[in-house]
């Protein structure tokens, strides 16, 4: 079991029958040796890349988290061994936090919290988020969680993925990403929800960016680098566009990054999924799923490893 600290125990897997060998990152490659299954619990962690001539009795590999991008490589893909991931665990979260910020963007949270500190009493005008218009790019269950929670709040809501088409249970229409700066004005919100693949990798770029309605929000739940940073900051400079921003390109935030100061930006750190018990839900997950491995089961959440996600839809 790969932890931050090698001195970590993850709760309620004492009764499992398996023989762990708890490590750091840096006892990696000894603990992998004859090991059979590798727990993520570490789950940024890109250490597996570096052990892996050690790593061949592995059959399985869960990753605690629902990205998978920080651990696959091409000897990986390439390999027999299984990859599943936390799939469901994080969909309601994120899909609460992003409520959250579309409802904090329409009702100018962040100048009454300025507001507030500065002790001045200033009426002022918001707005609704009925009939507000939300693009959620990534058609995975975190972007269904996200559309159906918005569609509730009385958002319209789209999707954006790999193809276009009508009908969607959750979305209604699905939209091509791939002409992202196409439909992006259409939205008072963009929210992203996708992957990071070949094909996310920089998707929302100047040109995105500037094509989004003046004024309008993008909120950024997936990764960092499906954004273009430098072009974002332009676009925040300008006072074109407001952003909440969960992920980064480097994390931690360091903290001479202009994002920090930033006008008509909200930073959090990387905490949108992580909610009161998640390390509990994590754990019971991994257990539940081990249980299944040592009968012979057919594992839970198994990751397309070509595709870098589970495709439970196409995005």
């Amino acid at each position: 079991m790969l932890c931050e600290r090698a001195t970590d125990r993850p709760p309620g897997l004492g009764g499992l029958p398996l023989d762990f060998r708890y490590c750091a990152a840096d006892g990696l490659r000894a603990a992998v040796e004859g090991a059979q299954a590798l727990l993520l619990w570490d789950f940024f962690s890109t250490a597996v890349r570096d052990v892996w001539a050690d790593a061949g009795s592995l059959e399985w590999i869960h990753v605690t988290a629902a990205g998978v991008d920080t651990l696959l490589f091409d000897e990986l893909r390439d390999s027999a061994v299984v990859v599943t991931n936390a799939h469901g665990v994080f969909d309601r979260p994120i899909a609460e936090y992003v409520l959250g910020a579309v409802i904090a963007h329409a009702k100018d949270s962040r100048r009454s919290f300025d507001l507030q500190r500065e002790r001045r009493w200033q009426h002022r005008e918001t707005r609704s988020v009925l009939g507000a218009k939300a693009l959620v790019v990534g058609t995975g269950a975190i972007g269904r969680a996200t559309a159906r929670l918005l569609s509730v709040a009385g958002l319209q809501v789209r999707g954006a993925g790999r193809v276009a088409r009508g009908d969607d249970p959750d979305f209604g229409e699905v939209v091509a990403s791939g002409n992202l700066s196409a439909e992006v004005g259409w939205a008072d919100h963009v929210v992203l929800a996708a992957p990071l693949t070949a094909a996310t990798r920089g998707l929302v770029d100047a040109g995105v960016l500037a094509a989004m309605r003046p004024g309008s929000h993008l909120v950024n739940v997936a990764r960092g680098p499906i954004v273009d940073e430098g072009a974002l900051l332009d676009a925040v400079a300008d006072g074109h566009i407001a952003a909440t921003l969960d992920v980064f390109d480097r994390e931690p935030l360091s903290p001479d990054h202009p994002l920090w100061t930033a006008p008509n930006v909200t930073v959090t750190a990387h905490m949108s999924g992580d909610v009161i018990g998640w390390r509990d839900t994590l754990a019971a997950q991994f257990a539940n799923n081990a249980r299944r491995w040592l009968a012979g089961e057919p594992l839970l959440n198994i990751v397309d490893k070509k595709l870098g996600y589970i495709p439970t839809g196409d995005r």
